[in-house]
């Protein structure tokens, strides 16, 4: 259920603000988001699957954490990574 490393990398070079960043708010927001995706295609045919869902609602509310903090830091940012990765609030 994890992705792999070679779509991990991608994600990280697509939203990396910087040279060799893997912890920016923003990349950390797209790898959580393409895992919550993933998991949610597994939470579809195993509905009764109660570890995962925990899992993934742990993710939800870390994603959320850090997009709150991105947009007391920068709304601007902010913005710009809800629209890329099609993330409501």
């Amino acid at each position: 259920m994890s992705i792999t490393a070679e779509k991990k990398q991608a994600v990280i070079k697509e939203y990396a603000t910087k040279k060799d960043d893997t912890g920016s708010p923003e990349v950390q927001v797209a790898i959580l988001t393409n895992r919550i995706n993933e998991l949610s295609l597994h939470m579809q045919q195993h509905k009764k699957d109660f570890h995962s869902r925990r899992g993934l609602l742990a993710m939800v509310a870390k994603r959320r954490k850090l997009l709150d903090y991105l947009k007391d830091k920068n709304e601007d940012r902010y913005k710009t990574l809800i629209e890329s990765l099609g993330v409501r609030r």
